[in-house]
Parts: C-alpha cells; structure tokens; sequence
C-alpha cells in the first residue's frame, strides 16, 4: 500500500513538471452510457467494447498510412464471443454537423479495414438496433 501510494506521488511530481496535471475521467459520457446499456440489452450474449482505439481495429506496415487512423477512437464495438467485430457504433452528440466531413473520412477508413458502421443521433430502440445490425432477436438471446 505505501509503495503505490508513493508510486503515485512520484507520478504526480512528474506529470507536473512536464505540464499540466493529470485528471480521471469516466470511460463514457453521459449521452454515451444510455448506448452502452441499450446495446448490452439488445445484444445480450455479444460483447460491447466501448471507446476504442482504431489501432486496436486496423493494422497497416505503412507509417503514412497508421497515420490516418492513430489517435482516433471507435464509440462502440459489437462483437461475437469470439471477438470477430460485428459494427461500429458511433453516437453523434450535438457537434455532429461541426465534424461531418471528419466523421465522413473515419467511416471510410473502418469501411476500408472491412468493418460495418452505424451512426445514430440518439439512442435507439432494442428492435431498430437488432434490424440494422442484422441479427434477429431471437438469435441475439440464443447466441
């Protein structure tokens, strides 16, 4: 216990003297957490990953290329249980229309690395995310 809790003291001094302090915050905002829920209901025996990393997705042997997608972070991912990605799911908040054109190239790149996207405004219902998805109700509990 002393020993993390001087790790963290030193780790502090540390990202002070390098700038600004370092701060936690949740993994999902408040608009993203309702999506989160809606999508482990919907989809009960899949997996839900949220806020991930294109890097985790996409691979490239080009640095020009890796530099298209590092940095950038996926809402969510469907997946099987055999983490085989099902879509990615992005939840436009209210700076949607400021960054259509930024959003437009991320879609394209997922849709290059062989991945499905799907946009929505708002949260939607249990029955409109298991028919874009393309899983029938029936399958998403029994799978």
């Amino acid at each position: 216990m002393v020993s993390l809790v001087a790790a963290m003291l030193i780790k502090g001094r540390a990202s002070k003297k390098k700038g600004s302090l370092i701060f936690g915050k949740n993994p999902l905002t408040r608009n993203e957490q309702p999506m989160y829920f809606r999508l482990v209901e919907a989809f009960p025996e899949h997996v839900v990953l949220t806020q991930v990393a294109f890097s985790a997705l996409m691979k490239t042997s080009e640095q020009a290329t890796r530099s298209r997608f590092d940095r950038k972070v996926a809402d969510f991912v469907l997946c099987s249980r055999a983490f085989e990605v099902i879509a990615v799911i992005e939840l436009d908040d209210s700076n949607h229309e400021k960054r259509k054109k930024e959003n437009t190239a991320r879609d394209k790149l997922m849709i290059e690395a062989g991945y499905r996207v799907l946009r929505y405004k708002r949260v939607p219902n249990i029955n409109t995310l298991q028919k874009h998805i393309g899983i029938p109700e029936s399958v998403a509990a029994a799978a």
